[in-house]
């Protein structure tokens, strides 16, 4: 009896050794797999890191052991700490890379990194962030963020509403003002965003602004870049009311549309690609946040920048991200099928890019 106890403890003891070994092996392939170079293993398992380093001396890495530089710490808040982003900006990021590498976008999805894309980027030195800046996007907000961060104002409310667009005085200096070999190393190194909304419902929304709200101190867009839209696609010269949304539509989707975009300057910035303006597939951005998720995108950008106790994102009143379907759909709905698509087919990267569904009333 007693030696049947004794090989019976002895046969529990071995198979409680085999299942060690086994969960073993298991760990093992785990961490084998959570770690191969994302290379060798596919783009949908890349870990998705933020691109900045706060300081690259801080970031004390063994030549021979340094991570590839997509593996990089970044954010002050992070510092020499791998960190993985929420899946929504991962999705974002590899949604974008595999759009980019889509030979049959190309033309709408790359362009190259000129002075005016480096016009429209705002640098924190002192905090290692870049900022490219999509009008009517609610940047206001975010230049009044950065213009605290580089110590010009001590708060947001202080800062005066006339100061913030004049970078003369506002101190936010533009990327396009270093030399090439800084302009290089604050694109390695630095924490980059920008944020975008649906395309259709940003270009009605530069209508308004630029065209029917007009601020007194803009007056051009009333007096001259309105009136050459007019008298170039305007069918109806008889009429003699201001710009209407069908003759701006017009104008944007006339593949032809650059020799009146000289003539305008830089002023088309407010209804221009975010290709044009930010330059997608060419830098590596490290945050793309979204207009119609702004309440939660907002709060952790400013945490992966590093910057979330140093400053806040102004109040954001309520619904006035919510995308409004019924307003775009008004607003497209005396507009003929050939503009609608011309002008998708000139916006079609941007959709693509950031994850927008063509509208409805196009595939009707």
């Amino acid at each position: 009896w007693l030696m049947s106890d004794n090989m019976h403890h002895q046969w529990l003891l071995l198979a409680a050794c085999f299942w060690v070994i086994f969960m073993f092996m298991v760990a093992s392939k785990f961490i084998t797999l959570t770690f191969k170079d994302p290379d060798g293993y596919g783009a949908k398992q890349e870990p998705l890191i933020l691109t900045a380093v706060t300081k690259v001396e801080e970031v004390h890495v063994p030549e021979e052991k340094r991570w590839p530089e997509e593996f990089q710490p970044t954010g002050k808040g992070f510092s020499g700490n791998l960190i993985r982003q929420p899946l929504v900006h991962m999705e974002r990021l590899e949604l974008l890379r595999n759009v980019c590498r889509d030979t049959a976008l190309r033309d709408l999805s790359h362009t190259a990194v000129s002075k005016f894309v480096l016009d429209r980027i705002f640098v924190c030195d002192k905090h290692k962030i870049l900022f490219c800046q999509t009008p009517k996007v609610g940047n206001t907000q975010w230049k009044k963020v950065l213009i605290v961060l580089n110590g010009a104002f001590s708060s947001i409310e202080e800062i005066p509403e006339n100061i913030v667009h004049d970078h003369e005085k506002n101190g936010l200096p533009r990327l396009s003002s270093f030399t090439d070999s800084e302009i290089k190393k604050r694109l390695n190194l630095y924490f980059k965003f920008f944020i975008v909304r649906d395309p259709f419902e940003r270009l009605i929304s530069a209508f308004k602004d630029k065209f029917v709200h007009n601020p007194r101190f803009e007056p051009w867009y009333r007096h001259e870049i309105a009136p050459g839209i007019i008298r170039k696609y305007r069918k109806n010269r008889t009429e003699t009311k201001g710009l209407q949304f069908e003759d701006f539509v017009r104008y944007l989707g006339d593949p032809n549309h650059r020799w009146l975009d000289v003539q305008f300057g830089d002023h088309i910035i407010h209804w221009v690609t975010y290709v044009e303006l930010c330059a997608p597939c060419e830098i590596k951005y490290s945050v793309i946040g979204h207009h119609e998720t702004l309440e939660d995108d907002a709060p952790y950008i400013l945490k992966a920048a590093g910057i979330d106790h140093l400053v806040s994102y102004p109040t954001i009143p309520p619904g006035i991200t919510v995308y409004n379907k019924t307003k775009v759909e008004r607003y497209f709905s005396g507009i003929s099928k050939r503009d609608i698509r011309r002008l998708y087919a000139r916006f079609e990267g941007d959709f693509k890019l950031f994850g927008y569904q063509e509208p409805d009333f196009l595939l009707n």
